[in-house]
């Protein structure tokens, strides 16, 4: 799979950008040829490349110059200098400066076509370090999806079955499920995983902006267009962009989506041509994208193009058996992060059990906050219900509160007062915990320091006597 696509030939001699044009254009590269090193500078300037061949002698500027100035402008591009008069010391200048190689004339036009190939593979290695490097960082998702529940398994089986091919995903679910890792395990999965995967939030970009980000822009094409910049379609050539709140899409933008994925082209905004690119689309919606195609807010054919698979992930709430090893996976992950010495190694039971009960309404994101801020208050190495959230223990307060009486029949069934009680009982244990001290014990039970003041003004509660009895 071709990893560049787009060549600035820069060479004085016309049949050198002749037959360079004509031989890497049958090689399908987007070909584009000037004759001196200023129009060199102004084509990069204006339009985004993935290789400048430049010759060292030329009209206006010489080559070395236009070598450094567009990796200054443009680090990531890969230049090959081409010199009739080359010298090694000419040749290691270049390649001190930032050339991938140097050429020599005369040469033949698949020398050229071999260089560029042995550039391709080399950026390909790149990226695959850089993917491998972040998957072992700690805190890394890719590939690491947890979860035993019978909801799960079924659609990592459909992960597994989908993610070879080349087929458009659309991955529905809840805010916290998951889309972007269930996105980044189809990637890896795929022949395109040591490729680029790009993932980008429509709803968190300008409508004004967000055409020029997903398709690049040239220069001047509006007014803090100072340089071309490459979209993010150009990026994930050869690899996976994600799309996540795909239903924020505005309409133009859609128009110009839904001819990426029919005919695989990009036109930047303000370019007059199209770019080739190669790029498998996994989308993410957390609204109905059928129900936005009623109120004409989302085109019809492009929500078909993007519903050819439809993935919907579970929420927490329907596979409650995931929460205690998803729990502890994120136990280890922030002892690492926090530096706690000594760790915190799991959960009380009575911990546990409010977990289990909770429904996580923003899921497994709300769960991963939820022991961040466990790991960081917890006193012991055990995780007891002080250290949760207090909307944990509250709704579950009828289940758990001690002081209340047994719910049986005849027995107090008052929510408010259940609730009540637990919150004194809650407020007292953090006191004796903290020996008294206020703005400890309101860190404890996540809530302001004013609100414990008026709480324990409301319950009578006597601070220093409960500093004692600790």
């Amino acid at each position: 799979m071709p990893l560049f696509r787009t060549v600035l030939v820069a060479d004085d001699e016309p049949s050198i950008r002749h037959i360079l044009t004509l031989v890497l254009t049958d090689k399908g590269y987007e070909v584009r040829a000037v004759a001196d090193g200023e129009e060199a500078l102004r084509e990069l300037s204006a339009r985004a490349y993935d290789v400048l061949l430049c010759d060292v002698r030329m009209p206006k500027r010489d080559g070395l110059s236009v070598l450094k100035a567009a990796l200054a402008e443009q680090p990531g591009l890969t230049v090959v200098v081409m010199s009739a008069y080359g010298s090694q010391e000419q040749a290691l200048e270049a390649v001190q400066a930032g050339a991938y190689d140097f050429v020599q004339k005369p040469f033949k036009p698949e020398e050229i076509v071999f260089v560029l190939r042995k550039a391709e593979e080399r950026e390909r290695l790149l990226r695959e370090n850089r993917r491998l490097h972040e998957a072992q960082l700690p805190g890394a998702s890719l590939g690491h999806i947890l979860g035993q529940s019978a909801a799960l398994q079924a659609v990592l089986k459909q992960v597994a079955r989908v993610a070879p091919v080349d087929t458009t995903v659309l991955i529905s679910g809840e805010s916290g499920t998951g889309k972007e890792l269930i996105a980044r395990e189809l990637h890896g999965k795929s022949r395109r995983s040591a490729m680029a995967f790009v993932a980008v939030n429509c709803g968190a970009i300008p409508h004004g902006l967000l055409e020029s980000e997903l398709f690049g822009h040239a220069k001047g094409a509006f007014t803090d267009a100072r340089t071309a910049r490459r979209g993010l379609f150009a990026e994930a050539d050869g690899g996976t962009l994600f799309l996540d709140e795909v239903g924020e899409l505005p309409l133009g933008a859609q128009v110009k989506l839904l001819r990426v994925l029919q005919e695989g082209e990009i036109r930047p905004v303000g370019e007059s041509r199209v770019e080739r690119v190669d790029v498998r689309v996994v989308a993410a919606t957390l609204r109905d994208l059928g129900k936005l195609v009623e109120k004409g807010e989302f085109r019809e054919d492009l929500y078909y193009r993007l519903n050819v698979v439809n993935l919907t992930l579970p929420p927490l709430r329907e596979r409650r058996e995931d929460i205690p090893l998803l729990a502890r996976s994120f136990l280890g992950r922030f002892n690492r992060e926090l530096n706690r010495d000594p760790p915190v190694e799991g959960f009380s039971p009575e911990a546990e059990a409010l977990m289990t009960a909770y429904a996580w309404p923003g899921n497994v994101r709300e769960l991963e906050n939820a022991m961040e801020r466990a790991v960081l208050l917890a006193e012991g190495t055990l995780i007891d219900p002080g250290s949760l959230p207090e909307k944990l223990w509250a709704a579950s307060a009828p289940v758990s509160a001690g002081t209340s009486a047994p719910l049986q029949a005849g027995g107090d069934l008052s929510l408010k007062r259940a609730i009540r009680e637990m919150e004194e009982s809650y407020i007292r244990a953090a006191l004796r915990r903290t020996k008294g001290n206020r703005t400890r014990a309101a860190e404890v039970l996540d809530i302001s320091h004013r609100a414990l003041l008026y709480k324990i003004k409301e319950y009578g509660i006597d601070p220093d006597a409960e500093a004692l009895r600790g």
